[in-house]
């Protein structure tokens, strides 16, 4: 055995791991949740649907680069990317500064507000004094957990592996009110028959360093693939492809200011 050939290897070998690099056509693996309508879910027959998932779609294409969906639970999204079990995040991840420090982002390919939702004429303010006590349900690991647990510290927070899960117990009475997606809740829940005497309660939850600044594709730190995916975003915008996707589902422009 040559020693300085091994040695070479094993160093080789070391420098892919901590680079984290997607190379240059390489085929991708894109993480998406699947559980987060209408940005994302899964049909009966196990087929994967949504905003995100015609936007992964859609920028792979751009790029030239052949791509697979790979499912994940929310809370375990930024771990399964550290260690390799996919290349990127296209899973409506908000932009934080506290995750930044974890990965990197590309621009923002939209930017919706957050809000509340509870029953119909509940009758309590979304306020630190007007929600004390009150069962406040989030999706663990969100933004949301971030902005609840910050902004209402005298009510109780119930976390849920995911927002499905959180609009179930909602229906069902066991929280007061959920945080999430406006948009999300509206599309998702609001609009829906499981929905009906429930309502937005309050504004628009304005917390930056909580709640970002609109959704980004999260990539490896250090990994010039976050360039292609700038380009890649733009480009989508710029053809068309972006407006078709945004009018299949919404009836706003969600790409927010």
């Amino acid at each position: 055995m040559n020693f300085k050939k091994l040695a070479l290897a094993a160093v080789v070998g070391i420098m892919a791991l901590a680079g984290g690099q997607a190379n240059a056509g390489d085929a991708l693996r894109i993480g998406v949740e699947g559980a987060y309508p209408p940005f994302s879910w899964k049909e009966a027959d196990g087929t994967l649907k949504g905003f995100d998932i015609d936007v992964a779609y859609a920028l792979c294409e751009k790029m030239n680069r052949e791509c697979t969906l790979v499912e994940q639970e929310w809370d375990g999204m930024i771990p399964a990317l550290i260690s390799r079990k996919f290349d990127a995040i296209v899973a409506s991840m908000s932009i934080t500064e506290d995750r930044k420090k974890r990965v990197d982002f590309s621009v923002k390919y939209y930017n919706t507000p957050s809000r509340m939702v509870a029953k119909d004429g509940a009758g309590f303010e979304v306020t630190q004094a007007g929600m004390a006590g009150k069962k406040i349900g989030v999706q663990r690991g969100t933004t949301h957990q971030c902005f609840v647990e910050k902004n209402f510290p005298d009510s109780e927070v119930v976390l849920y592996t995911s927002q499905e899960d959180v609009f179930a117990d909602l229906a069902s009475g066991r929280i007061d009110a959920q945080s999430s997606d406006a948009l999300q809740a509206e599309e998702g829940f609001l609009n829906t028959d499981a929905g009906k005497g429930f309502a937005f309660i309050g504004g628009d939850q304005d917390d930056i360093p909580c709640l970002g600044e609109g959704a980004g594709i999260a990539v490896r730190k250090g990994d010039s693939i976050v360039t292609e995916f700038n380009n890649a975003i733009q480009a989508i915008r710029a053809d068309g492809t972006y407006a078709k996707f945004n009018d299949m589902y919404f009836a706003m422009d969600i790409y927010g200011n």
